[in-house]
Order: C-alpha cells, then structure tokens, then sequence
C-alpha cells in the first residue's frame, strides 16, 4: 500500500535549513515511518541563494515570502528555522491555515508570544513540536530511562555546562544572534535552553531559578551569519551588543534536586561542550555531546573496590533508535538527532498523537527563560510558576 505523503514547507535554509532537510531526506531510508515526507517548498528573502538551496536539498520548488508557503494548499507541515523573532507569527499563521508545525528553540521571544503560540496549535488541533534535538541523542534517551526506571533513586542533582567559543574574537561581527531585538537573548536562549530543556526532561520541572549574567564585549563591528557559526562583516560601523555573553544559573526542582547552569559562548576551546551530570541516592549519569554515543554511569551498590563510574558505548541494537543503524561499535552523529525527532514527528502526525517535546514544553521552557531574565534583572530568586499563572 502506498503511504500518505506529508508534504514540507521549510521557511529558512541555513543552518538549521540544512540539518531539517537532510533528516526528512534519510528518515524514510532507517526508519519505517507512516507517513513519507516529501520536500516540496523552502523559503527564504534571498531569491538566488534560496533558489541555490532547494536545488542542493531537494526541494521542488522555493519561495520569497513565507505567507505564500502557509497559504500553498499543498503544503502540509511547516518547518521554522528562521531567527527567534519570526517564530511566533509564522507559527500561528501555519495553525490557523491547519497545518502541523515545528519551530527550532526557544519557541518564542518571550512568554506572552509562547502563549499565543501554544494557544495557537492547540485551538487549530494540529500536530505541534519544538526541536529540541538533544532529547532524541539515544545515549541522553538512555540516561532518561535509568532516571525513570528508580535505578538511580531519588534525584539530588542535576548540573549542565554549556560551552562554546565561536564569538570569542572582538572582531566576530554582530550579527542576529547578538541582536536582543531578534534573538531575545544570547547565550540564555541560544544554548542553555537546551540544558533547560534536557533538565526537564530528565529530572522534571524547575520551580525556581537565581541567576546572573555577563556581557564581555559591549560593541561590535555590524555584520551577518554565513552559514553554520562563521558569520563575516558586512559594513564598519560598530554597534552595541545587547544580548548576554554567559549565563550562569541555580535552580530547584519540583522533586527536590538542586540544579546548577552554566552556558557561555566565551568558553576558549570548547566548540560545543553541552553536557550535564545527574547524581541520585544509588548511582549517576554523566554525558557530553562531545562524545555524543557514551554515557557514563556509576552504580552505588557495586562491589566496594570496583565501584566508579563506566563508559557505556550507546551503540548496541537494544539501545534507543540504534538498532535502525549500523552494527555495535559504529558511531552516529549530530545529524541523527534531528532524523530521530523529525521521524517522531511524522509518526505523530501520521497516528494522530501528539510526540514530544511539544509547544507545552517550549511554553514551560519559556517560563523558565524568563524568570531567569528577571531573576538577572532584580537580583533575587524568582518563581516559575507564579509567572504561569500572572501571564
């Protein structure tokens, strides 16, 4: 039988244009999903470079205007993997046009615009998902499954650091990643929301948060990015930076763990050093994205002498997503945990169940941001859940 085709409407092509494409490209080829995917429109305002990109990924055909694209009757999913400020409008217009939507993170700019959003996909009953891409690294879907199976007992810590050094230079340019107006924050919203995201996932919610903030260069020469994290100057003039170089964080969690955050882009070094460590009453976890397929686990009641922690190589067919690949031993990548959201993606919409991490977690999420905003601003603890109910 000929499976339902859901075809894909990707506004933005960068970066992330990139890494979106080639999952909805290699899904069909590891993966027995329900519904196939088919590219059939990327947008983006740049006419030669967007038209230069759908022929290198396979589009059908391109767009200038992303309105085009929601209205397009054969279009079925929107894809958005533009800057943090355009999320929301494109979001909540795909909705309302009844199509399924994923955005990349944050979700939004600010909890207000989540809310909508949210509100949005779940009045219009479309198929809703926030690409979180880490949760689907099958060794951090391992680390979830000794939390959840009591192997660890009762949680006491999680503790993430988030390190990268790409705009380490004075002479990097500004571009909308250092812009407040376009990007909501920096290293806040750029990275340690993943950490937020993975803390929530695996440990629970966060209740409160104290945090504080540094901005290390004030002023920068104007320019743009340029694919992947290089960016290059496009005029002289300087402008200011507006956003936070590094942010560091304490949080409590609704079961009772103290969490500890650190997300910088000053980090000498690190190219992309996202890790956390779990330690609960019989054992803990520890992971780097570094070393994407080890996860380091050390059990409690080990014969004494013989106790520490062990590297398990996530790569044997009984583990998360795995066995779709190659044989133990044989390593995946970065690219395969968009492959593996993008498939629960599809899957969702195929069977009519919503997958996560969903528009409610990019909401939470948001709450989280934006008592940690506050918490910079006013210099004291600030509660998450109040904000939830006062917005």
């Amino acid at each position: 039988m000929e499976k339902k085709e859901l075809r894909i409407g990707l506004i933005g092509y960068q970066f992330m244009g990139k890494a979106h494409s080639h999952a909805y490209r290699d899904i069909p080829f590891f993966f027995d999903v329900e519904a196939k995917p088919v590219l059939k429109v990327v947008c983006g305002r740049n006419e030669e470079a967007v038209q230069q990109a759908a022929e290198k990924m396979g589009f059908e055909s391109y767009e200038t205007d992303w309105r085009k694209v929601v209205e397009r009757d054969d279009i079925d999913v929107i894809d958005i993997v533009t800057p943090n400020n355009t999320h929301a409008e494109i979001a909540i217009a795909a909705a309302k046009a009844g199509k399924h939507v994923i955005t990349e993170k944050p979700l939004a700019m600010n909890l207000d615009e989540a809310q909508r959003m949210h509100a949005a996909v779940t009045e219009n009953h479309v198929i809703h998902m926030v690409c979180h891409n880490y949760r689907y690294v099958p060794a951090v879907q391992l680390a979830k499954q000794l939390v959840a199976s009591g192997k660890l007992g009762e949680i006491y810590h999680f503790r993430a650091r988030y390190l990268q050094d790409f705009i380490m230079s004075p002479s990097f340019p500004l571009t909308w990643r250092l812009d407040q107006k376009v990007s909501g924050s920096g290293a806040l919203g750029d990275i340690a929301a993943h950490s937020l995201d993975i803390a929530r996932f695996l440990v629970g919610e966060i209740t409160e948060v104290i945090a504080t903030a540094k901005t290390f260069i004030k002023e920068r020469p104007i320019g743009s990015m340029t694919g992947g994290l290089s960016a290059k100057v496009s005029e002289g003039k300087m402008a200011p930076v507006t956003v936070d170089d590094a942010t560091a964080i304490i949080a409590k969690f609704e079961n009772g763990a103290l969490g500890t955050f650190e997300a910088t882009r000053f980090a000498g070094g690190n190219r992309n050093r996202n890790e956390f460590e779990i330690n609960g009453e019989h054992g803990s976890v520890r992971w780097n994205m570094e070393n994407m397929n080890q996860l380091e686990v050390y059990f409690a009641h080990d014969e004494e002498g013989l106790q520490g922690f062990r590297t398990i190589d996530v790569t044997e067919a009984s583990h998360p997503y795995v066995g779709s690949y190659w044989a133990a031993g044989h390593m995946i990548g970065y690219e395969h945990t968009f492959i593996h959201l993008l498939y629960e993606f599809l899957q969702g919409i195929a069977r009519g169940e919503q997958p996560k991490p969903d528009f409610a977690d990019g909401l939470r999420n948001q709450a989280v941001l934006t008592a940690i905003e506050q918490s910079i601003q006013q210099q004291c603890w600030v509660n998450v859940e109040e904000l939830l109910v006062k917005s």
